[in-house]
């Protein structure tokens, strides 16, 4: 069967009976959907009676939570590629009798497929379950007209005496909930707090996401999501899980936001990690002369996946770390230069560890273009920059042997924009022509890749030379450390050098790679060998492309 993108996943087993299921009944889905997995609850539907099934109201119980924390943390195991989502439009604490459905939902992304665990007492007739399921997933959401059904059939039997399960234990819910975070790249972790907090919402969810000041401190804050895309995200998330909840989302500029002034609330809802945060905001609340909210806390998501160095929880920090070496944004095409060999643009401010990625790609088989030695030559007597930069800067920068001296020569631009900009312009083209002479004469080698290892890449608007541009990135307190360390600066020469570059986040914004050298060296050699690996595919497809075009 072909695969779908989107899909929808009804499993009627009952919950109780339900968590030695999941794992399966998820890696089955995943055969079959490859972007979008809705989960809809619904224990003791029967798609083999004569009768239409039809949706019903189910309680919002504690075990209905437990197994949705499961379910999150089955679908990172088994499904980690699937934007898994577990609908609540049908889960109620009061109002069961209500129709849930008055009319079919509509889903953020349209499902192409119905799946279920439905066990058929006569495996021999599914037409009939098959229908059924399919009108039952019509009656509640708003599928492609074209929407196929597959009753999954795992190979685990349930014992009868399991299906009786006993009366649910009900939730005590709230008019009003809190929760906050950063909420980068929605992940299981995230998803079973806003499905938690969800549950316990009766009308309004007030949500806080951390922005600006917040983001300090956090790992690989350069690749964090931009605050709308994040918030962007959350919406449609919540929409498909419990559309008539009233969402409010607000920047977080400081650990409380309207947590601790919003006299409305009355439950937070926390992790074992951030509990201490929600006993915080309940003492500033009484502070302020407001009752104390609710603490609930859930549980973290083990990580079955982390590596060594990543925490065993599910995090958005595991998650980043993740992408470096990746291919965050596909390269642009470059009419203007050959398509072989391949050239590589490596840029980053001090300290980042720029020439150590270079060496190690040259140690994979790069070619590595130094264009901070080609600087130097540009300087050197006879060559085509000496004399211009001498007629424009005076003869007191030469040295005794004729050499232009560069320390005294950057006295005389530094803190001095007009200067500066007189000698990148004689400069930098001298270094371009250097550059695009390497690459050249790499070429004519038969050399693959070349590694352009230029500080200024982006400055100098040398991103025509290359391919794909890959930034190196690290804590500035990192750097000034290494600069101090590496060139004997003071600390303020070390800060005043990297406020005259650009930021990470600025280079971060025209990569099409990141790398860090913040840890160990072997995990910088695994990111540098997973980003070679990604592009000898990369430049393999091209080849292809290539050939085929001719």
């Amino acid at each position: 069967m072909s695969m779908f993108s989107t899909g929808v996943l009804v499993l009627t087993s009952p919950l109780h009976a339900l968590p030695p299921r999941i794992a399966p009944v998820l890696s089955s889905a995943a055969q079959l959907v490859e972007r979008t997995l809705y989960v809809h609850l619904h224990p003791g539907l029967n798609l083999g009676s004569a009768a239409q099934a039809r949706p019903v109201c189910i309680p919002a119980g504690r075990d209905l939570s437990g197994l949705i924390t499961r379910l999150y943390s089955n679908a990172a195991s088994v499904c980690g590629h699937l934007d898994v989502r577990v609908l609540l439009t049908h889960v109620r604490s009061r109002g069961l009798g209500v129709n849930p459905f008055p009319r079919p939902q509509a889903l953020a992304h349209r499902p192409e497929v119905v799946l279920t665990d439905f066990a058929l007492p006569d495996p021999g007739r599914p037409g009939p379950a098959r229908q059924s399921l399919r009108a039952y997933a019509l009656s509640c959401y708003a599928c492609a007209p074209s929407l196929t059904s597959v009753l999954l059939n795992p190979q685990l039997d349930v014992a009868a005496e399991d299906c009786a399960g006993g009366p649910a234990e009900l939730l005590e819910t709230y008019s009003d909930v809190v929760v906050g975070g950063t909420f980068d790249r929605l992940h299981g972790a995230h998803k079973t707090l806003l499905n938690f907090s969800c549950l316990l919402a009766d009308k309004r969810f007030l949500i806080g996401v951390s922005d600006r000041e917040l983001l300090k401190n956090k790992v690989l804050k350069e690749l964090i999501e931009p605050y709308a895309q994040r918030v962007q995200k959350l919406r449609e998330f919540l929409q498909d899980v419990k559309p008539s909840l009233q969402v409010e989302i607000v920047p977080l500029a400081d650990p409380y936001g309207p947590s601790i002034t919003d006299p409305r609330l009355q439950c937070i809802v926390v992790s074992e990690e951030t509990r201490k945060g929600g006993e915080a905001v309940n003492r500033k609340r009484l502070e302020n002369g407001l009752p104390k909210l609710v603490l609930h806390e859930i549980q973290l998501i083990k990580d079955a996946h982390h590596s060594d160095t990543e925490e065993e929880k599910i995090s958005s920090s595991s998650l980043r770390t993740r992408l470096l070496g990746t291919l965050l944004s596909p390269p642009k095409e470059n009419p203007h230069i050959p398509p072989f060999p391949y050239v590589i643009g490596l840029t980053g401010g001090s300290g980042s560890g720029k020439s150590s990625i270079a060496r190690r790609l040259e140690g994979l088989g790069a070619v590595w273009i130094d264009s901070d030695r080609l600087g130097h030559e540009t300087y050197q007597p006879g060559a085509p920059a000496y004399h211009r930069v001498l007629q424009e800067f005076g003869p007191d920068i030469r040295n005794e042997d004729d050499t232009i001296n560069r320390r005294a020569l950057g006295r005389k631009v530094f803190g001095n924009k007009e200067k500066l900009k007189c000698l990148t312009d004689i400069v930098w083209p001298e270094i371009a022509l250097l550059v695009k002479k390497q690459i050249r004469d790499a070429g004519e080698k038969g050399k693959t890749v070349c590694v352009v290892d230029a500080a200024v890449l982006l400055e100098a608007g040398w991103t025509d030379l290359v391919h794909e541009v890959w930034v190196t990135i690290i804590p500035e307190e990192e750097a000034v450390a290494r600069i101090t360390r590496r060139d004997g600066a003071s600390e303020e020469d070390a800060r005043r050098r990297l406020a005259s570059q650009w930021t990470n986040a600025q280079q971060v914004e025209h990569a099409n790679v990141v790398l860090c050298t913040l840890w160990e060296p072997e995990v910088t050699q695994r990111q540098v060998q997973k980003a070679w690996d990604l592009l000898q595919e990369r430049i393999s497809q091209r080849r292809r492309n290539l050939s085929s075009s001719l």
